[in-house]
């Protein structure tokens, strides 16, 4: 199967090494409007060729889209003459608008999907090797799909060790909203008030490992996530509202020098890792 990636950073080249190792099933074919991108992903290895002619492209058996959320919705446009066999994947990390934003003539040939996973790098030289292994791959509204699209789909997934979770697109949003998406306006946060506020020198010198893993995520895109606040925007309001109310009420025990409560408070925050 000759299988099209459109976007050859961080999730197009680690999905490209993934299929890589089967050669015998999948022959990868990259596409990336950025040419230094390609280069580097031709380089790395990351695909089998490169091809600037999107016309090609659209005629693979599957094209994944690993590309920022409106571009997902965009490209999408552009899609309407694919073959009818053709099987559209996007990994768009807010779902809802893409789902209803895809055109209905062929909206049968595409399965929404969100892969859990990611780091704060990018580009084709962020790519690795068991990116998606193991890591949960979120399908959503899988009943506007195809049947034939969706054993393409869940072939794939399978093949590169993706655990699989079916989930309504309007549901999958809010989750996604407090579970990534608002740890990453934290993340921005946290490391807009430390530079605001620290020396650069103090903060290379004083900042450990919590500091560190907490701010990571801060280092990830601004294009991108961007895109995906502005998507998930309701959604990502309610989060930051339900996670500014645990800030005031810490601050409020702060405040008042009631230990006993903001011990129990943090004991009740402590359980999440039960769970995880």
């Amino acid at each position: 199967m000759n299988i099209g990636i459109i976007g050859l950073g961080l999730m197009g080249g680690s999905l490209g090494l993934a299929l890589k190792k089967l050669s015998n099933k999948y022959n990868i074919i990259g596409f990336d409007h950025n040419p230094t991108h390609t280069n580097d992903a031709f380089r790395l290895n990351l695909v089998d060729r490169i091809s600037t002619d999107f016309n090609e492209i659209k005629k693979s058996d599957i094209i994944i889209l690993t590309i920022p959320v409106d571009a997902i919705i965009s490209v999408s446009q552009n899609l309407l003459n694919i073959p009818k066999d053709c099987t559209v994947i996007d990994f768009g990390s807010s779902k809802e608008k893409i789902s209803n934003g895809i055109p209905k003539k062929i909206r049968k040939n595409f399965v929404t999907a969100h892969p859990m996973t990611g780091t704060e790098k990018f580009g084709p030289s962020a790519a690795i090797e068991g990116l998606y292994t193991e890591k949960t791959m979120v399908i959503c509204d899988i009943e506007k799909s195809a049947d034939y699209q969706k054993g393409i789909a869940l072939g794939l997934f399978k093949d590169i060790h993706a655990k699989i979770v079916f989930m309504d697109a309007k549901e999958h949003d809010r989750h996604a909203a407090f579970i990534s998406h608002m740890p990453h306006a934290v993340a921005y946060a946290l490391a807009q008030s430390v530079m605001k506020q620290e020396d650069p020198k103090s903060i290379l010198a004083l900042a450990g490992g919590g500091f560190k893993s907490m701010s990571r995520i801060a280092k990830s895109s601004p294009n991108m996530w961007e895109d995906i606040f502005r998507q998930n925007k309701e959604n990502l309001l309610e989060s930051i509202d339900a996670f500014n109310t645990e800030m005031l009420l810490c601050k409020k025990l702060l405040e008042e020098e009631n230990w006993e409560e903001l011990h129990q408070w943090m004991a009740e925050a402590n359980k999440l890792h039960d769970i995880l």
